[in-house]
C-alpha cells in the first residue's frame, strides 16, 4: 500500500494540484488579457475603453462574466439540442488542454513529455471539431456556411503552421518544448561570434525571421482573428458559428478564442523568443525570474494580434486561401529545404 501511495496516488495528487494552479492563473490571465484587448483598441481609437467597473476597469472582464452566467441559455427548437451544447465545451477544453506541455518557466510544466510540439499540433487540429459541431446542430444556414469556411481556412494555415515547427526542430534538435527553449541558450549566433552571454541573438527570430512572419500571420489566421476572421464576418453571417449562442455556451466559445490565442503566443516565445530566458545573460537581467520574462514575451506577442486586429482590414476569402496556399504554403516548405542545407553543409546540426 506505501508503494501504491508514493509512486502512484502521491504523484497523481500533485498532477492535479498543478493543473488546477495553472487553469486558475490561466483563467485570471485570460480575464485582464481580454482587457488588455479592449484597451489597446481602445487607444487606437483615441477613446477611453472599459473604465468603469473598479479602478480603471480593472474588473470589467469579471462583470462580464457574471452577465454571460445569470443570462437564461436559449436553444433553438430546432436545433441538436446535444451536439448543440456540447460545441462550446469542446472549444473551450481542448485550448486548455494544450498548457498542460507548455513550460512556462525552467521545470514549470504539468507533463515535460518529449513530443510536446506534436501534442500541441494535435490539440490545435481537434479545436476545428467544435466550431463544426457548432455550426451542424445549429440547424441554421450562417452558423453552418461559418463552421465550413472555418474548417477550410484552419486547414489551410495549419500546414504552413508545420512547416514553420519543422525548421524549428531541425534547428534545435528535439520535439521537447523545453529542449527547444535551452537550445536557443547554448548554441547559436552569439556562440559564434564569441558572445555567449548575449543569448537574444541565439533566439530562433532572427535566423527565421520569415518564418517568424508566417508563424505570426498563420496564427491570426488559425485562431480566427482579424484581419482574417471570416468565420464571424458580421456584413455576411452575422456572428458566424456562434451566431445562435447566448449565454455561457457564448462564453465558453469567446474564452476557448482566447485561451488559443494565449496557446499561439506561447508557442511563438518558446519557438522563436527564447521562452524564459532573458535577453542577456548578466545581471540584473538574469535576476528577473524565468516566468517573468515568458509573460513579457508572451503580452509582447498578444499585443501584436490586438494591433493587426485594429489596424488591418479583413481580408476577402479568395485573398485568405490565395495566402495560405499559394504563398506561405510554398515559402515555408522552401524554407525549410533551406535551413536543412544549411545546417548540413555548415556542420551545424544539432546532434
Amino acid at each position: 500500500m506505501a508503494e501504491f501511495w508514493t509512486s502512484t496516488l502521491w504523484p497523481l495528487i500533485i498532477m492535479i494540484a498543478e493543473s488546477l494552479l495553472l487553469l486558475v492563473v490561466l483563467l485570471i490571465a485570460i480575464a485582464y488579457i481580454l482587457l488588455a484587448d479592449r484597451k489597446i483598441w481602445a487607444a487606437v481609437h483615441i477613446r477611453r475603453g472599459p473604465n468603469v467597473v473598479g479602478p480603471w476597469g480593472l474588473f470589467q472582464s469579471f462583470a462580464d462574466f457574471l452577465k454571460f452566467l445569470l443570462k437564461e441559455p436559449i436553444i433553438p427548437s430546432g436545433a441538436n439540442k446535444g451536439v448543440f451544447l456540447l460545441a462550446p465545451l469542446v472549444s473551450c477544453v481542448l485550448p486548455l488542454a494544450a498548457w498542460a506541455v507548455i513550460p512556462t518557466n525552467l521545470g514549470w510544466v504539468i507533463a515535460d513529455i518529449n513530443v510536446g510540439i506534436l501534442y500541441i499540433l494535435a490539440i490545435s487540429s481537434l479545436s476545428i471539431y467544435g466550431i463544426i459541431m457548432a455550426g451542424w446542430s445549429s440547424n441554421s444556414k450562417y452558423p453552418f456556411l461559418a463552421a465550413l469556411r472555418s474548417a477550410a481556412q484552419m486547414v489551410s494555415y495549419e500546414v504552413s503552421i508545420g512547416f514553420v515547427i519543422i525548421t524549428v526542430l531541425l534547428c534545435a534538435g528535439s520535439l521537447n518544448l523545453s529542449a527547444v527553449v535551452e537550445a536557443q541558450g547554448s548554441r547559436g549566433l552569439a556562440n559564434l561570434i564569441g558572445l555567449p552571454w548575449l543569448t537574444v541573438l541565439n533566439w530562433y527570430f532572427l535566423p527565421l525571421f520569415p518564418m517568424f512572419v508566417i508563424f505570426y500571420v498563420s496564427a491570426l489566421a488559425e485562431t480566427n482573428r482579424p484581419p482574417f476572421d471570416l468565420v464571424e464576418a458580421e456584413s455576411e453571417l452575422v456572428a458566424g458559428f456562434m451566431v445562435e449562442y447566448g449565454s455561457t455556451p457564448y462564453l465558453l466559445f469567446m474564452l476557448g478564442e482566447y485561451v488559443a490565442i494565449c496557446t499561439m503566443c506561447a508557442m511563438a516565445t518558446i519557438l522563436f523568443l527564447g521562452g524564459w530566458l532573458p535577453p542577456v545573460a548578466l545581471p540584473p537581467f538574469t535576476w528577473v525570474p524565468g516566468v517573468i520574462w515568458f509573460s513579457l514575451k508572451l503580452f509582447f506577442m498578444f499585443f501584436l494580434f490586438a494591433m493587426a486586429k485594429v489596424i488591418v482590414p479583413r481580408y476577402r476569402y479568395d485573398q485568405l486561401m490565395r495566402l495560405g496556399w499559394k504563398v506561405f504554403l510554398p515559402l515555408s516548405l522552401a524554407m525549410v529545404v533551406v535551413v536543412a542545407g544549411v545546417l548540413q553543409f555548415a556542420g551545424i546540426a544539432p546532434k
